[in-house]
């Protein structure tokens, strides 16, 4: 069941009984029936009302909420619904006067019988200071009469629940935006709006009592205490509390004692510390900008002092504002204007070319104005404003490009320019671009539903019927309408050059009113007048120079214009793509990222405002931005496809502008997917274009960390393979400057010469033979650069030419004994024993013993099994190489366990006999009492005493029977010797005297060994 079914079921079962309406007072019983759910239930409601207005309403429901119960909107609704059934009578002061003495008393007790438990104890107290001469009650001439009205010269107002507007926002507040009490907040904002519009004055009730319950939310403190910001949407909702405040202000019919009493809340309000800032946790230091304004008076200078905007500063300065000024009054009075209204005064900044007014403000301010005017009730003349403004902004757009032109080699020549608005329009706290296109837009709407009248500037309704002296030239403007002013509007506004403001949400509030205003410009549908007003402005954007962001030069912390420009370039893409292609490709700027210029001249008198350039900005919304770039950019690369000539020019932006590896990576597959659609043949311009921005991002990573890179490199090589065979060999020859050598022989190279590469090429016997040279050639010279990791990778993609193989070979061997370790040559000897060299695999393995040093301690080290391999390598070649590698083994060996395994294996079999993979064959065991197993066996009988002395030193009693066990190894292998029984002994006496002082020990050494 829906709401309003619902809501219309209850209805049906009210029934309104009792009823009373004495004078200004409707008073009754709403009855609801009962339900399978709900029990009956009685209200007794009471409404008090006053010149068309409620002002107090009581209600025995007991629901609590900021706006009138149902039971007091139904008795309401009856009274005006069915009058008939509701008797009027007299107020009861009135009916009073009309009774006698004896009524009168007989009305009194019975009143009181009636109601004796409620209000006997008043009329007692009543009665008691009637009778006494000197009560306040016999003071006063007269008595009060709830029923009787308000005087005519007392202030009515609708009713308000102070106290559950202030629970509810409490209650809001205190839920810190979970359960939907953002939203909530919101409704409410919308409210006061609603209220203004219809000049109920609770509206600047109900928003300070919102106000007072934000400025009391103990979240204020916390964040400032601890240096955290607010967060977004709580930020919002400041906003739209300060821009309020400014629409309640600007009230163009307030009296001077409302606004004084407003002032001093509002600056009573900004005093307190935890006053949230106008651009989040950034104060800035802008002087009065609201009132440096030919219409309105010199700002307060306490506040022209004050470093930081709090959101209540606007407000505060709008105070000084007034609407009396004789051209705004015309211009809000009329549509229709006349020359004979200005006669004389024809060369001022009050008329445009074609004599419709303009009007000269600040231009947020102006803006302001226009959305108090829409606030409070008087939408015409909001349009009117609006469209006075919006002659304005193209009047000085004209006037700046005549500026401009002017002044153009000057600046040129200078290559620097100053920023010519400290406060951006797209962005600003008070909107003023929305507000505008807003107000145009809906009158626009409005007027195609009703048709005429045409707006003021139109050839229509406007058009002067007294001018003795009419221009030479009818102005452009005719014939246009409110939507077209809209657009127009919204394209100056966005295009404007502005600095990017300080701190996050300043900046990100940039980036998201950008966007909304974008937004609401792809609801236009675009027709040939619209398309006429874009080429237009487009036009202008590009020639306008400082005062436009897509101008010739520009400052280096101006607001970006991508993805504005990505929406001039999609809109006029059908229509003029020459036009298109320019102001894209212009907007690919992001000067912020380059390097800084040098001081702008200050001195030319331009009203320019200068910032001082060359502070390298703190820009928390680059990554958004680069993102934006990097999308415009996407967007002309997949308009592009087909024309080689424009494609070169939007390669040549790319890389000229975008500064993000990842990006450029992006891009470069985002022509790659485009160029290989599956519906068409490869666009084989486009995917050089793709290879081309591969290769820079090659480039880009080659000396910088980057976690995609390998993916990188992979994506380059499939793109190079789809190129063709040149461009492979294209990338081998150049490797160094694209890859690390690791890369190119690991990736580059071993995709190159995988078969699916020669399959998915095509490629006949020559050509795969000039691949593979090419690929051998890299891979030694990766060899060279970087043998430890590029070595084994060479001799792998050298295997089928004898020559290359040798050479990757003699690599190694130079590089052994200073720049590899025995991990890496160890590796590259199993390769060689593994592809059937084991001459060359023990050359490789006896260089990487000279690298070893096993400690007694290291009896899990990960070279153990390459110590071992390498031992029986040399083994099954024969005694002169077994006699060899002991020495080696000896020497980097001090670890006891590795070196009795050593020389329990090559007491197995006789050398040279077998192979590493053949059982034993018979033939004449080595004696351990030559050389070389002698020397073997005493190193192993050393490392087995130091070791012993090293453990005892630090022992614990848990290890105890581990040390055991050890010597029981180190025993078998003194055995092994030919005194090897009285070496053991000698060596157990001396542990037993050496350490004594371990008794538990030494008595298990004595169980185990006597």
């Amino acid at each position: 069941m829906t709401e309003s079914s619902t809501e219309a079921e209850k209805t049906s079962r009210r029934s309104f009984s009792v009823l009373q309406h004495p004078g200004f007072h409707l008073s009754g019983t709403v009855r609801e029936a009962a339900t399978a759910s709900e029990p009956e239930l009685l209200c007794n409601v009471s409404v008090s009302f006053d010149r068309c207005k409620i002002t107090s309403v009581t209600c025995s429901c007991g629901n609590k909420d900021i706006f009138y119960c149902a039971h007091v909107v139904a008795l309401s609704l009856y009274r005006v619904r069915k009058p008939e059934q509701v008797k009027l009578r007299l107020p009861i002061s009135e009916t009073l006067f009309q009774m006698n003495r004896d009524q009168l008393q007989k009305f009194v007790q019975y009143l009181i019988t009636v109601h004796h438990t409620e209000v006997l104890p008043t009329a007692q107290k009543l009665a008691d200071e009637i009778l006494s001469q000197n009560s306040e009650i016999n003071q006063v001439h007269g008595a009060p009469d709830p029923t009787a009205g308000a005087s005519v010269d007392d202030e009515n107002c609708w009713h308000l629940d102070e106290e559950q507007v202030q629970e509810q926002v409490k209650l809001f507040l205190s839920q810190g935006g979970y359960h939907g009490s953002g939203k909530q907040l919101n409704l409410l904002f919308c409210k006061v709006r609603e209220m203004l519009k219809m000049r109920d004055s609770n509206g600047a009730r109900m928003l300070t009592l919102i106000t007072e319950q934000f400025m009391g939310d103990p979240r204020l403190a916390l964040w400032r205490q601890q240096g955290t910001a607010m967060t977004d949407k709580y930020r919002q909702l400041w906003d739209e509390l300060g821009a309020l405040w400014m629409c309640i202000v600007l009230n163009p019919h307030c009296k001077p004692e409302q606004k004084g009493c407003w002032l001093r809340q509002l600056r009573r309000w900004n005093g307190v510390d935890v006053c949230p800032l106008e651009d989040g946790n950034h104060g800035n230091e802008l002087t009065n900008l609201t009132n440096a304004l030919p219409h309105g008076p010199a700002g307060n200078p306490d506040l022209l002092m004050r470093p930081h905007r709090t959101v209540f500063t606007r407000a505060i300065e709008a105070c000084d504002l007034h609407w009396q000024d004789p051209h705004l009054q015309h211009i809000l009075s009329t549509d229709h204007y006349t020359n004979h209204c200005y006669h004389g005064d024809l060369d001022s900044s009050l008329l445009d070319a074609g004599w419709w007014p303009l009007w000269h403000e600040h231009v947020p301010t102006a803006c302001a104005r226009v959305d108090a005017l829409r606030s409070h009730g008087y939408p015409r003349e909001a349009l009117r404003l609006a469209v006075a403004i919006a002659n304005t902004l193209r009047r000085q757009q004209q006037k700046q490009l005549e500026l401009f032109r002017t002044h153009k080699n000057e600046l040129l020549n200078r290559g620097v320019t100053s920023i010519t608005n400290l406060e951006g329009w797209v962005g600003h706290p008070l909107d003023p671009i929305g507000t505008l296109f807003g107000t145009l837009m809906e009158s626009g709407r409005g007027a195609e539903d009703r048709g005429p009248p045409d707006p003021p500037g139109s050839a229509g309704s406007c058009r002067r019927t007294e001018n003795p002296d009419p221009p030479a030239q009818r102005p452009p403007e005719d014939g246009e309408s409110f939507v077209l002013l809209a657009v127009e509007t919204a394209l100056i506004g966005l295009g404007q050059q502005r600095v990017m403001p300080e701190g996050l949400y300043a900046q990100e509030k940039v980036c998201r009113n950008e966007e909304q205003l974008l937004a609401k410009l792809q609801e236009v549908d675009l027709d040939e007048t619209l398309v006429q007003i874009f080429r237009k402005q487009t036009t202008f954007l590009l020639e306008a120079g400082p005062y436009s962001g897509l101008g010739e030069i520009l400052y280096r912390e101006s607001v970006p214009m991508h993805t504005f420009a990505k929406y001039l370039f999609t809109s006029l893409l059908p229509h003029d793509a020459e036009l298109a292609y320019r102001i894209a490709l212009r907007a690919m700027r992001l000067p912020v990222l380059e390097s800084p210029a040098p001081p702008a001249d200050l001195s030319r008198p331009h009203h320019i405002v200068s910032v001082v350039p060359n502070r390298y900005p703190r820009w928390f919304t680059l990554s958004h931005i680069e993102s934006q770039q990097c999308e415009l950019a996407s967007t002309m690369l997949t308009a592009a496809k087909g024309d080689t000539c424009k494609l070169q020019i939007v390669l040549e932006s790319i890389q000229k502008n975008i500064h993000s590896s990842s990006h450029n990576f992006k891009l470069a597959q985002d022509a790659f997917k485009i160029a290989t659609l599956m519906e068409s043949l490869p666009d084989l311009t486009l995917l050089k274009v793709s290879l081309e921005l591969g290769l820079q991002v090659m480039r880009m990573t080659l000396s910088t960390m980057n976690w995609r890179r390998r993916e990188m490199v992979r994506w380059l090589v499939t793109c190079a393979t789809e190129v063709g065979v040149f461009a492979l060999d294209s990338i081998m020859q150049n490797w160094f400057t694209l890859f690390t050598p690791t890369e190119a022989t690991s990736v580059v190279a071993t995709t190159v010469m995988s078969n699916s590469t020669i399959m998915r090429l095509h490629l006949d016997c020559n050509q795969q033979e000039n691949l593979a040279n090419s690929a051998r050639t890299l891979a030694l010279q990766c060899a060279m650069k970087d043998p430890q990791n590029c070595a084994l990778s060479a001799l792998t993609l050298c295997e089928k030419d004898q020559i290359a193989f040798e050479t990757a070979y003699q690599i190694v061997l130079d590089a052994a004994a200073t720049e590899m370790n025995c991990t890496q040559l160890f590796t590259i000897a199993h390769y060689m024993e593994h592809r059937g060299f084991p001459s060359r695999a023990y050359k490789l393995a006896t260089l990487a013993m000279t690298h070893l040093n096993l400690s007694y301690n290291q009896d899990t080290h990960p070279a153990i099994n390459d110590v071992l391999w390498a031992c029986a390598l040399s083994h099954s070649l024969g005694k002169n190489e077994l006699a060899a590698v002991i020495p080696l083994v000896v020497k980097s060996v001090k670890c006891a366990t590795v070196l009795s395994d050593i020389l329990r294996r090559c007491t197995l079999t006789t050398p040279g006999m077998v192979t590493l993979h053949s059982r034993r064959t018979s033939g004449k065991l080595m004696s351990l009492d030559k050389a070389p197993l002698r020397q073997l066996l005493d190193a192993t009988i050393g490392a087995y005493i130091n070791t012993t002395h090293s453990r005892l030193t630090h022992i614990s009693p848990r290890h105890y029977s581990e040390f055991i066990e050890f010597l029981s190894k180190a025993r078998e292998t003194f055995l092994m010797a030919h005194d090897g029984h009285m070496q053991f002994t000698q060596f157990i006496d001396n542990l037993k005297q050496i350490y004594k002082g371990k008794k538990k020990l030494m008595m298990l050494v004595r169980e185990r060994f006597g």
